[in-house]
């Protein structure tokens, strides 16, 4: 009776012990880009923020897209509202190609690894290329929330942070002076 008890201790004990050792990237090497989930690239193809400006948003530059979705709430005037849709839409503009173009590059990063051809000079040519695409799309997202901002006023500003449930922002003076 010991004997068994102390067999399938021992073996539960292995077990959690391989369980634990498992990386949190099973699965993933089955991916198409590896470096990449289907939601970022479906993302990227797509134009979507995916946090790319948070230091905007989380600091009162309000993004446009969220800014369409609250129209009502924050009171905006048709006038506002046209020159949103237009800061989206050149945003997305952008933003698109530039994720297309990522996509690719990750896409190459990910056969020269796949293929086994990789060579310290294609890696850091790569990576240039994939990193200056990385700050282009970001780029492109943080300033349609700087254009977003100077269409909308202090009060606007504070409501959308409001809304979307941020804490206290500085005061309306310094939004004022992002204004001008």
């Amino acid at each position: 009776m010991f004997r068994t008890s102390l067999c399938c201790v021992i073996t539960l004990l292995s077990w959690s012990t391989v369980a634990q050792c498992q990386s949190p990237y099973v699965g993933q090497e089955y991916r198409e880009i590896k470096a990449l989930s289907t939601q970022e690239i479906s993302d990227y193809i797509s134009g979507r923020g995916m946090g790319l400006a948070k230091a905007a948003e989380l600091n009162g530059y309000p993004g446009p897209a969220h800014v369409l979705e609250l129209a009502t709430q924050l009171n905006l005037t048709a006038d506002q509202k046209l020159k949103t849709e237009a800061i989206f839409r050149s945003m997305q503009a952008r933003a698109i190609p530039l994720g297309k173009e990522l996509i690719e590059e990750e896409r190459a990063l990910d056969r020269l690894f796949a293929s086994h051809s990789v060579t310290p000079e294609a890696l850091s040519s790569s990576m240039a290329r994939i990193g200056k695409l990385q700050a282009q799309v970001r780029q492109a997202h943080l300033e349609a929330h700087l254009e977003q901002t100077v269409l909308l006023s202090p009060e606007q500003i504070k409501q959308y942070n409001q809304l979307r449930g941020y804490g206290p922002t500085s005061d309306n003076e310094n939004h004022e002076q992002r204004r001008h």
